[in-house]
């Protein structure tokens, strides 16, 4: 064997050595946005919202904060396709993490002005979200099939290394916003900010850059746009009349603009083209076969079913996103002293949500290490699907038992803060099952060309996921439904917890029957 081929094969299964920039980095931006995330309900609440009727606070601050996540869910589909088209993963990611860190700066500068402080989170929500689907296709960038066995080891990381951040930034902020007031507990995740981007501009000679893709006429669009609109002698185009209703549906979506919001009427708008464009293309997709190569039509029709999958996990995000609203509102109206080994101590509601990125922390070597060794030798193989379909269970599983403390507290009966302990385990086990699978499962069964912008629709569910919450709440304050729900003799916001319960279980079970049908593809690069 020659001494090139032994050092291939030497190279062969090795760790990326720039893998620990990128690792790095995304430690030190999660920390920035978890810390200003999870203080951001309670500074609302007592400091921005003030002029906000007493009565009408709680909702308005619920409202605000999902908001801005659908915000930084949407610009993910921006920063996707600059980096695929335009500018690549590493540029794009580093011009945006400049905006991020300007947004940090607002929120730190303008803790008295509702503009500024509005404008800080526009820009967080644009440079977060754009960087937001790069990240992690750029470290599948960093592999090929020579090592991508060691691609699940790093996607594990990464996902550990966000938690971490999260955790230090979940026990931290809230204590730096009780003591030392906003400017200090949004400029320190301001800081860690910048010392991310200085560590990815680091690492810059190291990585491998993947170009943009070139313009192309048989792409992902031109495809959709052939097969909705190819006209088949004696046949019809029904294809194209349910891609019609999708439009239609998007005006209407954004004539409700005064009364719904531009946020929320713009997300509908795009949900109703992407769902009913995508499923017109794929009743006529055949017909954009000779006018496109077949790998091209292929292509397409395997983004398609991957939005599927997509679309079924939206509901689990309307349930994981409102522990940082819902159940901290909820923790504000529980005993917060806590007794443990002997000791006593005061828990702010906020630093409950710590809770999640520690159990993560313990859940994935677990995991790995033990449960799903012990599933696979028993015959039940965990695949990313079926983790999938299990994590939306146990996300729905852990808000039944918050309905059930809810119900306790609307009775007049003192909880303790400690009793969220159980539910914030059932949905991090989910969390870990579905989100930390979702981002491998994206980029492994996304075409070379899609994958920035498949990121960003793995995001956009997300989106999706708080516009069922702000759906819902707006819903809810309708007197008719309020009536309709006191009469039940469950309060309006257990009724919620409830609601949401069966929402995702229902989604649990429409998943795992579509995962059944679902056959996996290997997309890392050659």
């Amino acid at each position: 064997m020659t001494s090139a081929a032994t050092s291939d094969v030497s190279k062969a299964g090795r760790m990326p050595r720039q893998i620990p920039y990128i690792i790095a980095n995304e430690g030190c931006e999660r920390f920035s946005f978890y810390g200003m995330r999870n203080i951001l309900t309670p500074f609302l609440i007592s400091t921005l919202l003030l002029f906000v009727a007493e009565s009408e606070r709680t909702g308005e601050a619920k409202h605000v904060f999902h908001t801005f996540m659908m915000g930084v869910y949407f610009f993910p589909l921006l920063g996707g396709w600059l980096a695929d088209r335009y500018y690549g993963k590493y540029n794009t990611i580093f011009w945006f993490s400049l905006i991020y860190c300007a947004g940090h700066a607002c929120l730190a500068i303008f803790e008295h002005s509702v503009n500024g402080f509005y404008f800080g989170l526009f820009l967080i929500a644009f440079g977060s979200g754009g960087i937001k689907p790069l990240v992690a296709s750029f470290v599948g960038d960093q592999f090929d099939k020579t090592n991508k066995s060691r691609a699940k080891v790093v996607f594990d990381a990464f996902y550990w290394i966000i938690n971490f951040g999260s955790f230090f930034a979940s026990l931290l902020m809230p204590l730096l916003l009780r003591d030392y007031g906003p400017s200090v507990a949004f400029g320190v995740p301001g800081i860690l900010m910048f010392i991310a981007t200085m560590i990815l501009w680091s690492g810059k000679k190291k990585y491998v850059h993947v170009p943009p893709a070139a313009s192309n006429p048989h792409s992902f669009l031109h495809v959709v746009r052939t097969a909705v609109l190819a006209q088949r002698p004696g046949a019809g185009r029904p294809g194209l009349v349910v891609a019609a209703i999708g439009v239609i549906g998007a005006v209407v979506s954004l004539a409700f603009t005064p009364s719904m919001g531009f946020v929320i009427a713009a997300c509908l708008a795009l949900v109703s083209l992407i769902a009913f464009v995508g499923t017109g293309a794929s009743m006529q997709l055949d017909r954009a076969r000779g006018v496109h190569p077949d790998d091209a039509v292929d292509g397409v029709r395997a983004v398609l079913r991957i939005l599927i999958v997509f679309a079924l996990v939206t509901p689990f995000w309307s349930l994981f996103d409102q522990k940082a609203s819902t159940w901290i509102v909820q923790a504000n109206t529980m005993s917060t002293d806590v007794s443990f080994l002997g000791y006593s101590f005061n828990v702010l509601p906020a630093q409950m949500q710590a809770l999640n990125p520690l159990l993560v922390m313990l859940l994935i070597p677990f995991n790995n290490l033990v449960l799903f060794p012990l599933l696979n030798k028993i015959g039940l193989v965990p695949t990313a699907l079926r983790r999938m379909t299990a994590g939306i269970a146990f996300s729905a599983l852990a808000w039944i038992v918050v309905g059930n403390l809810q119900v306790q507290l609307d009775a007049g009966d003192a909880v303790s803060i400690a009793w969220q302990i159980l539910p914030y385990a059932l949905l991090t086990l989910g969390e870990v099952l579905v989100s930390a699978t979702g981002l491998e499962f994206a980029y492994s069964q996304a075409p070379a060309s899609m994958k920035g912008v498949i990121m960003a629709l793995w995001y956009l569910a997300v989106t999706v996921g708080n516009l069922w919450v702000l759906i819902v709440n707006s819903g809810v304050k309708n007197p008719a439904v309020i009536a309709q729900i006191e009469s039940s003799g469950v309060g309006v916001m257990a009724f919620q917890m409830y609601f949401f319960a069966g929402f995702a279980m229902l989604a649990a079970l429409a998943f795992g029957l579509y995962a059944r049908r679902y056959k996996m593809v290997d997309n890392y690069r050659g």
